[in-house]
């Protein structure tokens, strides 16, 4: 007897080296000040961990991020811009990686950077290859 799980081949659980973004989406809050932070990863065997940076125009840093050990692949998060006034660009680059505390190491894996505007409020997404 064959039992199939996984209806869609792709939507099989990945092993470190195969965790991938999916998809980010942005939505840019009315006051320009917050911004809801989607995630969504291929299905993981192992709980990755998540690291987030937000940075301006001047490459200064606006917000940052860290989710350890998440156990769903679709993720909402809000982040609060830190930057006295706001810019109208910013840019976000999540890594997923894995830890290891008792050995105080991190295996860093993929890695996305997307550019957005917070001019308006509303909703950017971006899609990747997974």
């Amino acid at each position: 007897m064959d039992i199939n799980f996984f209806e869609d081949p792709q939507e099989v659980p990945r092993g470190r080296e195969d965790v991938r973004f999916k998809q980010i989406g942005l939505f840019v809050y009315e006051d320009l000040r917050r911004v809801a932070v989607g995630l969504e990863l291929t299905p993981f065997l192992e709980r990755p961990c998540i690291d987030i940076v937000v940075r301006n125009s001047d490459g200064v840093i606006a917000g940052t991020m860290v989710l350890i050990e998440t156990l769903t692949p679709n993720i909402t998060l809000t982040l609060h811009l830190r930057d006295k006034t706001p810019t109208a660009r910013y840019e976000l680059t999540a890594q997923i990686y894995y830890d290891h505390p008792e050995q105080k190491t991190r295996q860093n894996f993929h890695r996305e950077t997307v550019a957005f505007e917070v001019v308006a409020p509303g909703e950017q997404r971006f899609t990747f290859a997974a």
